[in-house]
């Protein structure tokens, strides 16, 4: 059986959060929603929870980190080109999301931008050449 990644994300705004999230892209699974959660589902693999606040303690004994002003993860997700890199952060953007606030990274075989959602959680969004990768990182190692 395949792995299933959830990231749990505290947001102040659950309605906003959600809503931001179905216009990305990802896709509300009301099987696991209530007035505190709303399980956004991207892939048959990958799922965010946004939880509100007080759903969010009953986790953990820390504080709530600001996103907005405190770095404690980036969570990145692939794409299957450069063309839908772009459309997902220029939705995020559309939405209400802070579009590319880290710089933007394009290595030829690899493409990512960014983009930060209305709580400060940052998301970059890749796609990659998985074979040109490898062929750059061996013709590196065979030059050094």
């Amino acid at each position: 059986m395949a792995k299933l990644i959830f990231v749990n994300l505290p947001v102040a705004d659950l309605a906003r959060a959600t809503a931001f999230y179905q216009a990305v892209g990802a896709a509300r699974d009301g099987r696991f929603c209530d007035d505190t959660a709303s399980c956004m589902v991207f892939s048959d693999t990958i799922h965010a929870m946004l939880l509100t606040h007080e759903k969010f303690r009953q986790f953990t004994p820390k504080p709530i980190a600001d996103a907005g002003a405190t770095s404690e993860v980036l969570i990145c997700i692939s794409a299957d080109g450069r063309d839908e890199v772009d459309a997902m952060v220029g939705r995020a953007g559309a939405a209400g999301g802070r579009v590319d606030p880290g710089p933007l990274q394009d290595h030829g075989f690899m493409y990512g931008r960014s983009f930060e959602d209305p709580d400060g959680h940052i998301w970059e969004v890749m796609w990659m050449d998985v074979a040109a990768a490898m062929a750059a990182h061996g013709a590196g190692q065979a030059a050094a």
